[in-house]
């Protein structure tokens, strides 16, 4: 994919897409298995990777360095992702500003989670309490970028309710934002729902399913509790009744089902949770090859 491409023109074209998302690692060893998990990936050319951003701005630096890294050395699209979590208004826009002269096209654009130990998010003085403030200024300042923004399939965690969570998804995306990325979920169904709540709210924007491919069974828990996602009584039988150096592989075959039957139903691709880790992101494509 040519560097320089607004997300927007490719969902336009009509074909599904495949993405990756890598986060900026803490040590020299992280550094290496990145690098060796986009190398090993790169053969499959996704339309674009994202790489996460640190809450309160702990990875800024790393972002931006692995960012370019994966850009250049691989020729990936990149999309970094940004948080409102720490920023002031006028920091976010300088922020922006160095990801536009790396010659970045697009932003993954959030709220942040809020920082470690604490429950509840509060905005820094001058900053953004919301993501469709930060998707607002996206939009004012750097109008060229393609705006992501994330959906919670089975409702946010802080939202009271799954019609107010679908309220303030639809500010996000009238505030600007070109498609949705879907939170981790394990039954299709969910999405299938998600995306017929969102339409209805007249969110026409495209919907990418976001998958992760489970490590073990103590890991798709924590996850699930983090972010309240539906645990399927089957991949819960499947996991428990799997010894653990066979649980990987368990849930990758269960990602690679979801996504043939995601496609199958029209899905406009699939994004994957790689977590820095080639093993089981290479067991799903190369089945979706053999498919």
């Amino acid at each position: 994919m040519n560097n320089k491409q607004n997300i927007r023109h490719l969902f336009a074209e009509g074909k599904p897409l495949f993405s990756l998302e890598f986060f900026p690692p803490k040590d020299e060893a992280g550094g290496k298995r990145l690098i060796e998990t986009a190398e090993t990936l790169s053969t499959f050319e996704p339309d674009f990777v994202s790489i996460t951003y640190g809450a309160g701005g702990g990875t800024r630096k790393t972002t931006m360095e692995y960012a370019k890294l994966l850009k250049e050395n691989f020729g990936f699209e990149v999309m970094p992702h940004l948080t409102c979590v720490g920023h002031t208004k006028n920091e976010i826009l300088e922020i922006l500003e160095d990801f536009a002269d790396a010659g970045f096209s697009n932003i993954m654009a959030l709220r942040g989670d809020p920082p470690k130990g604490e429950k509840i998010f509060k905005p820094i003085c001058g900053g953004f309490a919301y993501a469709y403030e930060l998707v607002s200024l996206i939009k004012e300042h750097f109008p060229h970028f393609g705006i992501g923004v994330g959906g919670y399939p089975e409702k946010h965690p802080e939202a009271n309710s799954m019609e107010i969570d679908l309220t303030n998804l639809k500010t996000k995306v009238d505030a600007g934002a070109d498609f949705i990325t879907t939170q981790l979920f394990f039954d299709n169904q969910a999405y299938h729902n998600f995306v017929d709540q969102s339409r209805s709210m007249n969110i026409s924007i495209p919907i990418l399913p976001g998958l992760l491919p489970v490590l073990s069974f103590e890991q798709v828990q924590r996850f699930c509790k983090m972010c309240e996602a539906n645990l399927p009584k089957k991949l819960e039988e499947l996991l428990e009744n799997s010894a653990k150096e066979n649980q990987a592989e368990v849930g990758a075959n269960w990602a690679l089902e979801q996504i043939k039957g995601l496609l199958n139903a029209g899905s406009p691709g699939f994004h994957l949770y790689a977590l820095n880790k080639s093993d089981s992101t290479l067991r799903i494509l190369n089945g979706l090859r053999k498919a």
